[in-house]
């Protein structure tokens, strides 16, 4: 993917999160090796996946189970500084004369490149090609690869290259978005030298985590150390027509992955400097090359759509934790947004992703919720529930991070969304041994905090009270939509797994039952909750009624609000956004996506009553109403909002990028595509579909794993259903078997009812 890169300051800081190169575990901000010139500012970053430092929540006031502390992550050491000079000159961007530079992020072959004729002050003329990968393979490693080729020059090359544990995050005031305080972090214990390598250790201020970063170089270097820094020099002959190339491999180890930094960051270093650049690189494509094969989307007709689109899978790729101590960010290891944390966004709009293509890493993003269950039993209790588990809004070690209760904390359909997940990936992969030791215990858990957070009213329905739901423009109302209808779904799920554990091992379901003092009696309370489950509905509109009080306020005054006065949360105090119809975000379209749970002419006529309220102001908005405008029937704007979900990084349309790429969104572009475009859906009695396509295409080629076997759907003059192994599924709802030969139908026109 080619990359643009414009010189004034807020482009640069773009390109950083656009072209970080991560793996899952280490990220690194696509920064200049060298550096900005004087004026700019740079969020210089390097993160580790679920590494982070414990920092005080400051309350005006404050109240009985408010969060007392948070997790932050933190830019660690930094590896990533190289810089070269000739005849004295030292190269930078901001110097001398660039005659032609060029960026890209290789989606393939999984690396980030430059390249920049540049001539000196001294009119000294070179080529640089920069490469940088973070390793797939080797989670720990960080390459950065130069080749500097002379035109007419002859004289020396220095290179300078160091590890630099010198590093703050970073801050800015006034956006609730980004954090305002709290910038050094990370104490340097230790900085030595082990014959080439440069070692620096560090440990963080209170949570007590350690972390190592070594350097080493496929030439020879005389090292340093000063200021907690280690510098590598050397100086080279570089004739005309002559190139000089070396690589940098930098090792990150830390304490909660490692149980010797030290030894175990050398053992990694030394081996990866033996096997050299070439195998990394070659590891690193066959590692994608597998990769693709089941998370391909193949766009005819659009150049741009494709290239946002692998740009979108490969950086959840890239962002995903793929071992038990991380999640994925809001941000991923692309920015230093959100402080790091792990919200629902994981839950509802990557994990679809993964499930479909790497199920392996969705597994691991689940079982972080299962990991760090007794720490959500214990926010239940804090929360004055007697039992049950209360998934935290924010957090990166299991505990709440969020200090804003109306907004964060009381938006309790996290459980449901936690369970959701679960629920879809045994849909898809019937993995019953994952269910009855992961799935089940966080299933259960969650749902029974329902039973104490609701009640039964007058009428015999269950209601939910003082809850806000996924649009935060709403905060603490009563039967919220889509916490209510989620809840009924978390609730009966809960139930019929528990018949399908029991009968798949009843010694394994009664041990379960034993751990978690689950009785006959509470899963007969659960069942009835959810069949008593009161979901709001409007008749005069005859709408889905988004909670008991939306209708009775009064509008916002769209026409009178600036537009650069978005997202509102920024402008406006947030009692004022309250009090209005208005919303952050889809909240009763989400739901009506996600369940399919109300009739057709109900969920058209709440997509035009509630779209007409949003402002999009979260990235989360625009591929549910993408994908539920493909349901409903509006092809014109399913196209409009994928056109707003694939581009809004790139295009930088919601102003913040720079502080990371939005990872949801990234998710929802192949959401938008899969569940949108081709219409699948999972239910309990098998896989639905129902595609169309955008006009402008001239074919849609999805490719998805299910029960094991990968199937590949396409859709052009007509659709075409290819599996691997014999599977039956619906197509515009009538049962298809598709076995040893492709599947040939005509695309059908949708209809609503």
């Amino acid at each position: 993917m080619k990359y643009d890169t414009k010189f004034d300051n807020e482009s640069l800081l773009v390109a950083e999160s656009v072209l970080t190169t991560a793996n899952g575990y280490l990220g690194v901000r696509g920064n200049f090796e060298e550096g900005y010139g004087e004026g700019l500012e740079s969020i210089r970053g390097t993160y580790l996946n679920g590494f982070y430092d414990i920092v005080d929540v400051t309350y005006g006031e404050n109240a009985y189970g408010f969060p007392q502390t948070a997790q932050k992550m933190l830019n660690v050491i930094d590896g990533q500084t190289i810089r070269i000079s000739v005849g004295g000159d030292v190269f930078s961007m901001d110097s001398g004369k660039i005659l032609s530079m060029k960026r890209s992020l290789n989606l393939e072959a999984g690396y980030a490149a430059r390249s920049i004729h540049w001539q000196s002050p001294k009119n000294h003329e070179i080529i640089i090609d920069i490469r940088r990968m973070t390793s797939f393979k080797t989670k720990e490693l960080l390459m950065i690869d130069y080749n500097v080729r002379s035109i007419g020059y002859n004289g020396p090359l220095t290179i300078e290259s160091t590890i630099d544990g010198n590093v703050r995050n970073y801050t800015r005031a006034g956006d609730p978005r980004v954090a305002s305080g709290h910038g050094q972090l990370l104490e340097i214990t230790s900085a030595f030298t082990d014959i080439q390598t440069g070692i620096l250790t560090a440990k963080t201020t209170r949570s007590g985590l350690e972390m190592a970063c070594m350097m080493l170089h496929d030439i020879p270097m005389q090292l340093f150390i000063e200021d907690n820094t280690i510098t590598a020099t050397r100086t080279l002959q570089l004739d005309d027509n002559d190139e000089c190339h070396f690589t940098k491999y930098v090792v990150y180890t830390d304490s909660l992955r490692h149980d010797h930094i030290i030894d175990s960051g050398l053992d990694i270093i030394g081996m990866v400097a033996d096997k050299g650049r070439v195998y990394w690189y070659n590891r690193q494509q066959h590692y994608l090359d597998d990769f693709w094969k089941y998370a391909k989307v193949d766009i005819e007709g659009d150049d741009s759509v494709q290239e946002a689109i692998d740009f979108s899978c490969y950086q959840l790729l890239a962002c995903a934790g793929k071992e038990p101590y991380s999640n994925m960010a809001a941000k991923g290891l692309t920015g230093e947004g959100y402080e790091g944390h792990y919200f629902w966004d994981t839950e509802i709009y990557a994990i679809p992703f993964f499930t479909l293509t790497e199920p392996e890493v969705a597994k691991n993003l689940l079982t972080f919720r299962h990991r760090t269950l007794d720490q959500a039993r214990i926010r239940a209790v804090e929360l004055g529930h007697k039992k049950g588990a209360k998934i935290p809004w924010r957090t990166i070690s299991g505990s709440e991070c969020s200090g804003y209760f109306p907004a964060a904390c009381a938006q309790y359909h996290i459980n449901a969304d936690v369970a959701y997940a679960n629920i879809q990936y045994y849909l898809f992969h019937k993995d019953l041994d994952f269910m009855m030791t992961i799935s089940y215990p966080v299933i259960f858990e969650t749902a029974r905090l329902w039973m104490d957070t609701g009640h039964y009213g007058p009428d015999g329905m269950f209601r939910i009270d003082d809850v806000t739901g996924p649009d935060e423009y709403t905060a603490i109302v009563n039967n919220n939509y889509y916490t209510n209808a989620m809840a009924k779904y978390h609730l009966m799920w809960a139930v019929k797994l528990a018949t399908v554990l029991e009968e798949y091992d009843m010694d394994g379901w009664n041990r379960l039952c034993d751990e978690l003092d689950i009785s006959t009696n509470e899963l007969y309370s659960m069942k009835q909750a959810a069949e008593a489950m009161y979901l709001p509905y409007d008749q005069a509109h005859g709408i889905s009624l988004m909670d008991d009080s939306f209708m009775l306020k009064k509008d916002w005054d769209f026409d009178g609000t600036p537009k650069d006065h978005h997202p509102l949360l920024l402008y406006y105090h947030p009692l004022a956004i309250y009090r209005h119809k208005v919303l952050k975000q889809a909240d009763t379209v989400l739901a009506h996506f996600l369940l399919d749970n109300e009739k057709g002419s109900v969920m058209k006529r709440s997509y035009d009553y509630y779209e007409r309220y949003t402002t999009h102001d979260s990235s989360l908005s625009y591929c549910i109403y993408g994908m539920m405008a493909s349901k409903v029937g509006y092809p014109e704007k399913a196209l409009h909002y994928f056109n707003k979900n694939i581009r809004l990084d790139l295009d930088n349309l919601h102003h913040n990028t720079k502080d990371g790429l939005h990872l949801a969104n990234a998710g929802g572009v192949y959401m938008n595509l899969v569940y949108g475009f081709m219409g699948l859906r999972i239910k309990e009695d098998g896989l639905y579909l129902a595609p169309t396509k955008p006009t402008c295409w001239n074919s849609l080629t999805i490719r998805f794993r299910y029960k094991g076997t990968l199937l590949t759907l396409s859709i052009a003059n007509d659709i075409v259903i290819e599996s691997q192994e014999p599977v039956t599924l619906y197509l515009y709802g009538t049962s298809y078997n598709v076995k040893d030969r492709p599947l040939h139908v005509p695309v059908a026109t949708k209809t609503i009812s």
